[in-house]
């Protein structure tokens, strides 16, 4: 078959949201469909840009694309209407990832994939005919689906939550160092990571217990997206032992998955998701792939986090900063805890396979 993939996010994002996408490519291209990644773009894209974001992606995914096309599209561009559906109707499956917009398109079928649990309001006649013409729909989370289907009124059709490939994250309990990781990019718009919030959280844990936390660093790791607030985050851990970093490969993030200790997720803090859930952690890629590499999640209890976590790791979510404190200086204080909980860490995250992502990616695209 031949397959599209598109997302307004490509070329310039690499999030969870991209390597979810890419991961489906992949093993679609694996399974011998023709695939193609869109980038909007009134005129062809050449050889020169195409290597460009090939080699981008690669290194952010740390696998090789040869065999997967890029390609240009008039979607999202000042192409006129029938530019654009008539591009859709060479496809025997286009696969959207939306930014909340939508659009028809002619393609033999249709699977649209929402990420952002959006407050969109999809009630005009002109919103529910363009939810019909997308087959199948399906969401990153139960969180995602749950906020979709209320606000858009719309079924969700499979809950397709992204996977670890445990392989990757392997490592032995010598490899663990005084680390608290986290990792996001760095932006203050939607579901902000919060790393502002995290220097803080780490600076009054220093002065809480200064002797149980000496020789611990923060380390810092995500892409500037927003200067500014990188700026300030920067500005905030001056004189402090925290670690920034703004450009890694993936083998370089997944050596400090493996090094650190403890995890922490901010994503949330002080928003009611009940009101505002796209500024929630819809899931939490990174969560996951640090529990994969054994270290312990301690993560603001919100979004996709609780899903990932489940019931075998309730005790690591946390509701406030004391919370986060407590928890956290009692993990740096008891190895034996923290070494208990990150098995039972490593454990969970197997339930995310790339074998129960595969067979559900499959299904939607088969049947």
């Amino acid at each position: 078959m031949k397959v599209a993939f598109y997302s307004p996010y490509l070329p310039k994002h690499t999030g969870g949201g991209e390597k979810y996408l890419f991961d489906c490519a992949k093993i679609l291209q694996e399974e011998g469909h023709e695939v193609s990644m869109s980038i909007s773009s009134l005129e062809p894209l050449d050889e020169v840009e195409i290597e460009a974001i090939r080699k981008k992606y690669e290194e952010f995914l740390n696998y090789s694309l040869v065999g997967i096309k890029f390609v240009a599209s008039p979607i999202f561009t000042k192409a006129n209407f029938l530019k654009k559906i008539f591009w859709t109707a060479q496809f025997d499956v286009l696969y959207y990832q939306t930014d909340g917009s939508l659009f028809f398109s002619l393609a033999n079928k249709n699977i649209l994939h929402i990420q952002i649990p959006l407050p969109l309001n999809k009630s005009s006649y002109l919103e529910k005919l363009k939810l019909a013409n997308w087959q199948i729909k399906n969401t990153n989370s139960e969180f995602t689906k749950k906020y979709v289907e209320k606000f858009w009124q719309t079924k969700i059709d499979f809950v397709h939550q992204p996977y670890v490939d445990q392989q990757e994250f392997v490592q032995n309990k010598t490899s663990k160092q005084k680390i608290i990781l986290s990792v996001g990019r760095f932006f203050c718009q939607l579901h902000s990571k919060r790393q502002d919030i995290l220097i803080k959280f780490f600076k009054d844990l220093r002065t809480l217990d200064p002797k149980s936390l000496q020789n611990w660093q923060l380390i810092l790791l995500g892409k500037k997206e927003d200067e500014e607030f990188a700026k300030e985050v920067k500005k905030a851990s001056q004189n402090l032992p925290i670690k920034i970093i703004h450009d890694a490969k993936r083998d370089e993030l997944i050596k400090l998955y493996q090094q650190a200790s403890i995890y922490w997720h901010a994503s949330g803090f002080e928003v009611d998701e009940k009101i505002n859930p796209e500024k929630a952690e819809h899931f939490g890629i990174s969560t996951l792939e640090a529990m994969a590499a054994g270290a312990v999640p301690v993560v603001i209890n919100k979004g996709g986090q609780k899903e990932i976590l489940g019931r075998v790791l309730l005790e690591c979510l946390w509701n406030d900063e004391d919370d986060c404190l407590v928890k956290t200086l009692e993990l740096i204080k008891n190895k034996t805890t923290r070494e208990k909980l990150a098995e039972l860490a490593k454990q969970r995250s197997q339930i995310f396979s790339k074998e129960k992502f595969k067979k559900i990616l499959l299904e939607m695209v088969n049947n």
